[in-house]
């Protein structure tokens, strides 16, 4: 933490025995995220349709819209990402006898939910009724209660500048660009605050670069099709992968700010930039639409099925998230669907037939995968002694189930992949096939391993990145390429 001042220390020693009440904004400032946009996409997560509602009480004005939101949208105070450095100072202020006071635009059933959680605040001003409580309106209301220039308060943006002007001292926290320079001259500066910025690595975080790997699939018919030593083939495949890429990070994005209170409760997905509080919401509202048409952008360079295919990854995609993730089956069913639907993309990229074998093989296997990660959820779950998943229509007693489901997914994959084998097809790409039965046998091992791992409890991302990642699925992978290199080629 970087504390800067006038000097710092000479001006929080000289407030040992101050009485002036200290006013603290929240959004931004007490708390690293903005709760009006919290609750925007809890609707959202709620009701899709909801969002439709949202222009016309915007119609209403500000504080018609926050209690909308609030009437609807329940917040877990006690997993919000604080400020803890000012956390901190705060105590240290109210142990000197100085009385506290939250002053915030958001509703007030918010305002009071993270006041009593905290315990700090012996007084809450917020937005109740028909004004929005911020800026010019909230320094009317602190002036009025605490005379001009009567208090201190605590904030970081530009709407915060109208209640500086009627303040006495200002302490800013992670201000704004310009907003120290600006409040210098209307107001003394007692302290600033200053404890971390969002980084490169928080913001390629939440493009989860690891789960491109995914994306890869959209080579695979392009494999499958012994197309690969093809240059203009090759570089559409590319240009499809980092279509994918972005339009899947834009997805990633939203679902990450639709799900920050499952992911705050997630003993791993906590740690994520928008829940952790290392980038701001707002942040967030900007890259995913960016990123999105970016991705269709690149797509129109490639035949028009592929932006259909993109086009129908993302609505599905946007329909998991909102709605389908919560079903039981159609969940997993859908995921299935996303995997699949990354190899029709990769055909539709380079103009080839995606075959039959393939889709059934595809969706048979990802199907499996798809279980193995609700398992490997339900299974942690239990180690942490709790029943239900926050956001997902499973219980703890389903975990035998999924395994049945999902092994039995993993071993008819591997049947249509014998069936494959002894079929005409098979004999157009390959002039050994009989060769290709090694594969049946190490597909079995890696199936009942990955479900294995699951029921183990050590299966904590994405079984398709796992298999990217594990030693032993890296091995199967480059000895299946050897074993299909040696039955398309004579020795």
């Amino acid at each position: 933490m970087e504390i800067a001042g006038n000097p710092p220390t000479r001006a929080l020693s000289a407030q040992r025995h101050d009485r002036c009440p200290l006013c603290v904004d929240l959004d931004g400032t007490l708390i690293r995220s903005d709760l009006l946009l919290e609750a925007l996409f809890g609707l959202l997560g709620q009701s899709f349709l909801s969002a439709f509602n949202i222009p016309l009480w915007l119609l209403s004005g500000k504080a018609r819209l926050k209690a909308e939101m609030a009437k609807r949208v329940d917040l877990d105070a006690a997993t919000l990402p604080y400020n803890e450095p000012l956390l901190a100072w705060l105590r240290d202020q109210r142990a000197k006898g100085r009385r506290l006071v939250l002053a915030t635009a958001s509703p007030a059933k918010y305002a009071r939910a993270v006041a009593d959680h905290l315990g700090l605040f012996d007084e809450v001003v917020a937005t109740e009724g028909t004004t929005n409580l911020a800026g010019p309106h909230k320094a009317e209301a602190l002036a009025e209660r605490f005379g001009e220039h009567g208090f201190d308060y605590v904030g970081n943006a530009r709407p915060d500048l109208a209640v500086w002007k009627r303040a006495r001292r200002a302490v800013l926290v992670n201000p704004e660009r310009g907003i120290e320079a600006s409040s210098r001259q209307i107001i003394p500066v007692e302290t600033v605050l200053d404890t971390g910025r969002p980084s490169l690595r928080d913001y390629l975080r939440t493009l989860r670069p690891h789960q491109w790997a995914k994306n890869l699939l959209v080579f695979l018919p392009m494999l499958a099709a012994h197309k690969l030593g093809d240059p203009a083939l090759f570089i559409q495949a590319v240009v499809a992968f980092v279509a994918f890429c972005l339009c899947a990070s834009s997805v990633y994005i939203l679902n990450d700010l639709i799900d920050l209170p499952a992911d705050r409760a997630h003993v791993h997905k906590r740690t994520r930039p928008f829940a952790a509080g290392l980038i701001p919401p707002a942040h967030g509202v900007m890259l995913f639409p960016a990123l999105l048409l970016a991705a269709f952008g690149l797509a129109l360079l490639l035949p028009w099925m592929f932006v259909a295919i993109l086009g129908l990854y993302y609505v599905s995609t946007l329909a998991y998230s909102v709605w389908l993730k919560r079903v039981v089956l159609v969940d997993v069913m859908l995921l299935a669907s996303l995997y699949t639907l990354r190899v029709l993309a990769g055909a539709a990229a380079i103009e080839v037939v995606s075959s039959f074998w393939l889709l059934a093989f595809s969706i048979f296997l990802f199907l499996s995968l798809a279980f193995s990660k609700r398992h490997a959820e339900l299974t942690g779950l239990l180690a942490l002694g709790r029943e239900k998943p926050l956001g997902r229509g499973y219980v703890a007693s389903d975990i035998d189930a999924l395994m049945s489901l999902g092994a039995a997914s993993g071993y008819t994959a591997v049947l249509v992949l014998a069936l494959y084998i002894n079929s005409s097809d098979v004999r157009v790409l390959y002039r050994y096939p009989e060769a290709i039965w090694l594969l049946c046998p190490m597909l079995l091992y890696w199936i009942n391993r990955v479900w294995l791992i699951a029921h183990r409890n050590n299966l904590q991302e994405d079984p398709v990145v796992f298999a990217l990642h594990d030693r032993a699925s890296r091995w199967l992978m480059l000895i299946a390429v050897v074993i299909l290199g040696l039955a398309s080629y004579p020795l």
